[in-house]
């Protein structure tokens, strides 16, 4: 992403890979090559986010079992955060454990209460390989731990147990994209 450019404007809009699809359910690999392609992902990757109107995306959620993720989400005070990160680790979640609405854009439509810490860091670099420490707080403490699972292979329903879980699964076989 160059400095000063809105991202995902030179983008593509990939299709969102769906719940059931195994590369939602496989961690993801290291980026190891920091050139071009991994630039066109990540504006592809905003330009998808967009699109689908969330606000953060993984690359295994358009299809790319590769390390990285995007987001342009707010904190709980509505202060916007932008970026992405490659090859994130999440290096510290604390605070307090909060229950509140989560959804995604690999099962649309549908949300569950989910449990997350409300503070959250996140180290990794940038599109250039650059080093980068991302620190959240409420929603975007949430969102950047939403992302962070994903890479690692995981959804916010994995999350759930119970009748939240339950509830959630037999909305996602009824949908008409669960078919």
């Amino acid at each position: 992403m160059r400095h000063g450019s809105i991202p995902g404007t030179r983008g593509r809009v990939r299709p969102v890979t769906l719940l059931g699809d195994p590369v939602l359910h496989t961690p993801c690999e290291d980026v190891t090559d920091f050139g071009l392609e991994l630039a066109q992902l990540v504006e592809d990757m905003f330009a998808t986010m967009y699109a689908a109107q969330g606000v953060g995306l993984a690359a295994n959620q358009v299809g790319v079992a590769s390390r990285v993720f995007v987001y342009d989400c707010p904190d709980d005070e509505d202060v916007r955060h932008l970026g992405h990160v490659v090859n994130p680790r999440l290096v510290e979640v604390d605070g307090v454990v909060l229950r509140g609405p989560e959804g995604c854009l690999s099962l649309p439509g549908l949300e569950a209460g989910t449990e997350r810490y409300d503070h959250a860091v996140v180290e990794g670099f940038t599109v250039d390989g650059e080093p980068v420490s991302v620190r959240g707080t409420g929603w975007f403490a949430r969102c950047l731990q939403h992302e962070y699972d994903h890479l690692e292979g995981g959804l916010y329903v994995d999350r759930l147990s119970g009748w939240r879980r339950r509830r959630v699964m037999r909305q996602a076989a009824r949908a008409s994209w669960g078919r």
